[in-house]
This record gives C-alpha cells, sequence and structure tokens, in this order.
C-alpha cells in the first residue's frame, strides 16, 4: 500500500488548495459564517474593512443573515462570483498536498493545524452511526436545508470545518512544526477584526506525506479499545468533528444526492465526495474548550427559573452583578451543574446535582420551550454577548450562561455513546474561529 492509498483508508484525500494571489490577505480571510449570528454590525465593520477588495466576504453567506428575504438571489451571486474570480484570475495556481497552519489569537498562540480533505463516505452524522469520522454533537436536520443550497453547485468550497485527532503524545502536528521552522512560509497575514493572524506552510514531499500517514496510522490502530468499557467491540474511530458540523452534514447531503444521480466512473472521485477541513489536536494546549450559551427569546426572568425548576434538586438564589455570577457558574464542581440566569437587571444562580454535560440536562427543558419553533433558542460563544442581549432594550430574551467544559474524556464519550447534545461546547472564543482563506474547486 502507498502512502496515497494510506491516506485513503484513513479517509484522508491529498487536496488540490486554491489560495489567492492578492497581496491583502487580511481583506480575503474573514470569519466562520457561523460567527457572530446576533451581531450584524460585526459582519458590517467586516465589510467596510474589505472595501471593495477580493474576499472570502463575498463567496459565503453569513448566517446572521440567512433569515433575511432574497436569500435564494444572495445564493445565486455568491456562486456568480466564485466563477468570476475563478474566470479573473483571482487564485494562483492550484497546490496539490496539505497546509501546516499555525494560528495566533488573542487568548492563545501557536494553535496548530493541518489543512486536508476528507472523504464523506466514511462520515456520518446520524446518531446511531460509528463512522470513522463522528460528529461530536447532535446535528439538526432542519439547519440543513439552506447550508446545502449554498453549496448545491457552488464552483468551490471554503472550509471551517475542525477535526480533532486524540494525539495525547503530541506526536503528529508538533512534529510537523518542527520540519518547517527554518522555511519561509506559503502565507502569513494578521486577521480582521483584531483576531490574531494565521501561517500556513505549504506540504507536498513524499516524506511528509508518508509521516502525517504514519502517524494518523497510530492513532487509528489504537482507537479500537481505546474508547470501549473492557469486554466491549468497538469500532475504529480516529477523527471527531469539532466545529461545523452543520457544514460537514450540508456536505454530506450534496455528496448523497450526487450520488443518487450518478452511476458508474462518475462514483469513483468526483470533488464532492470531500470535504476541506483543518485538523487539530485535541491536546493542543492553545484549545481551550468554551461553552456555548444560550439565548431564549419571547420569555421572562421568572418564566426561565420556573422552565429549569425541573432540575435535580433545583436550587436558585439571587445575585447582585454580572461579574458575581459569572464567577459562580465558572466555579461549578464536580458532582453539579451551574446556570446563570440573566435578563433585563436581574440576575440567578441555579444548581443542580445532574451531572456530566452541562447540555445533556438543560437542552431538552429548553426544546420543550421552543417546541416547533427552534428560532427561539440561540446559541452564544461569549458571556459578554450574552450579557449584552439579554440586557438589551430590544426583542425579549433571557441569556443563560453554563459551566465550563472540560475536553478530557470526549473521545471516549463519543466513541461509547455517541454525539452530545448540540451546541455542547466551543472550541475558544469567537474571535479564535477558523477564518477562509484557502478553498478548493467542486463543480467547475
Amino acid at each position: 500500500m502507498n502512502t496515497n492509498q494510506k491516506l485513503n483508508s484513513l479517509g484522508l484525500e491529498v487536496p488540490s488548495v486554491l489560495l489567492p494571489k492578492t497581496e491583502h490577505l487580511q481583506k480575503w480571510a474573514v470569519i466562520a459564517c457561523d460567527q457572530f449570528t446576533q451581531d450584524r454590525d460585526y459582519w458590517e465593520k467586516v465589510k467596510a474593512a474589505v472595501d471593495g477588495a477580493p474576499s472570502t466576504l463575498n463567496l459565503i453567506f453569513p448566517e446572521a443573515f440567512l433569515s433575511d428575504k432574497g436569500s435564494a438571489k444572495r445564493i445565486t451571486d455568491i456562486h456568480s462570483t466564485m466563477k468570476r474570480y475563478l474566470k479573473e484570475g483571482i487564485f494562483a495556481e492550484p497546490l496539490q498536498g496539505f497546509i501546516y497552519i499555525e494560528r495566533d489569537t488573542p487568548y492563545q498562540k501557536k494553535r496548530r493545524g493541518l489543512v486536508a480533505a476528507v472523504d464523506l463516505e466514511q462520515y456520518d452524522w446520524l446518531p446511531d452511526a460509528r463512522p470513522l469520522i463522528r460528529c461530536t454533537e447532535g446535528t439538526v436536520a432542519e439547519r440543513l436545508p439552506p447550508r446545502m443550497d449554498i453549496r448545491r453547485g457552488a464552483p468551490l468550497e471554503l472550509p471551517h470545518v475542525l477535526l480533532l485527532i486524540d494525539d495525547d503524545a503530541n506526536s503528529l502536528l508538533s512534529a510537523l512544526g518542527e520540519k518547517v521552522i527554518n522555511t519561509a512560509p506559503t502565507y502569513s497575514t494578521p486577521l480582521l477584526p483584531d483576531s490574531g493572524s494565521v501561517t500556513g506552510w505549504f506540504l507536498d514531499a513524499e516524506n511528509d506525506m508518508a509521516f502525517i500517514s504514519e502517524k494518523l496510522d497510530e492513532l487509528y490502530r489504537r482507537s479500537t479499545g481505546r474508547y470501549c468499557a473492557p469486554g466491549e467491540n468497538g469500532l475504529p474511530f480516529l477523527f471527531a468533528v469539532g466545529d461545523g458540523n452543520h457544514s460537514l452534514a450540508a456536505a454530506k447531503g450534496i455528496w448523497e444526492e450526487y450520488k443518487a444521480a450518478h452511476t458508474g466512473d462518475a462514483l469513483s472521485a468526483p470533488p464532492c465526495r470531500y470535504a476541506l477541513v483543518e485538523i487539530e489536536n485535541i491536546y493542543d494546549p492553545a484549545i481551550q474548550f468554551e461553552p456555548i450559551h444560550r439565548l431564549v427569546f419571547d420569555i421572562g426572568f421568572d418564566e426561565t427559573i420556573s422552565l429549569l425548576s425541573p432540575l435535580p434538586d433545583f436550587f436558585c438564589r439571587p445575585v447582585d452583578n454580572l461579574r458575581d455570577l459569572a464567577e459562580a457558574v465558572g466555579s461549578c464542581q464536580d458532582g453539579e451543574n451551574r446556570f446563570g440566569v440573566v435578563s433585563q437587571g436581574h440576575y440567578a444562580l441555579v444548581q443542580t446535582s445532574a451531572t456530566g454535560i452541562a447540555t445533556a440536562c438543560l437542552q431538552p427543558l429548553l426544546d420543550g420551550y421552543a417546541g416547533d419553533s427552534p428560532q427561539l433558542i440561540d446559541y452564544i460563544h461569549d458571556e459578554e454577548e450574552v450579557f449584552r442581549l439579554a440586557e438589551g432594550a430590544g426583542r425579549k430574551a433571557v441569556g443563560i450562561l453554563l459551566p465550563p467544559v472540560q475536553k478530557s474524556g470526549l473521545f471516549q464519550t463519543v466513541g461509547r455513546l455517541g454525539p452530545l447534545p448540540r451546541k455542547s461546547f466551543s472550541m475558544g472564543h469567537s474571535c479564535e474561529k477558523r477564518f477562509y482563506l484557502e478553498s478548493r474547486e467542486l463543480f467547475c
């Protein structure tokens, strides 16, 4: 088995990566479309900063605007801009290989990653599925159609999906960093607005590819016994989706559509069978798991407290201010869960004896409230944003702060039990999310 075959057996494809020719990479790169969903001002500021220059802002659909009228035309315009960028020579010649990345953020330094393509045949988001590439959180099927509309027929894809590997020895990405330390990067740029910087090195040498496949194969081989209780027969499990599960699920949906419409050689290796992702190590010290807080609309403070009251050993006490509330939630101990409730100058700490991931006991109560209107719940990454929205003078809303998330044991939990409740954690703060920079042709 040669190196490419080994990589393919591990669910990877060596992609043909497109990078822009522009020297203004800071204007080219913008943050993942599923960030700042309640902050249109953020996206307007990005638009002003781009100032008409070639940018991935023109190639994505920020989810803050998904519910606006005219979404079909916006998608058509996105596809047209993709075609125009390809025709006008915005991109350099494609690079066949992987890209090793180092990302600095306002909170962490040198988060390491590897841009590669994954085989969607090796991924499934259904709760009972146990493929090589697994989702870590529940997928909401109703959220997939608009994301599939964006990808369907798109000439390009731009990745914000982050896949995790369980490399406690840090044997892969740190070693790649040592390999490139004395070589010139392929690109390097600060990121707008105040989001740190990113540097990438192109990798296509046979020895680099062999090293990557060898280290991933080691993780694959140990996975069968690592994520199972004694006596259980586990299935191999190499990658866990850390960010962008709905985007990856949408890509899977388009691939399934393609398979249904084609036969024979057309199914061997079309571009839409693969998805561009960044692979990161869950044990990278620069990766911090953050809770994803809840914003619940059209409900009052007292109603929310009542909604949470069925929690086991429910206890609620008022808190004087936001700082004390955040500290109380952040000091959650083993054997309990804590939530902060915020609305229009009212603050309360809710405690429960329910253990495990906080969303497991919280989300069913919120889903019961929302019923057939899931839009009544939004998912916010930063506590300051929760405070701003819950204290604002606009639509009535209550913010619910979640406690810190421990990343140890994530692979074991997903391997044995399947996906966690949706939006259970976030990898870092909003500004630390992946920025679009690389792309790949899909249907041209």
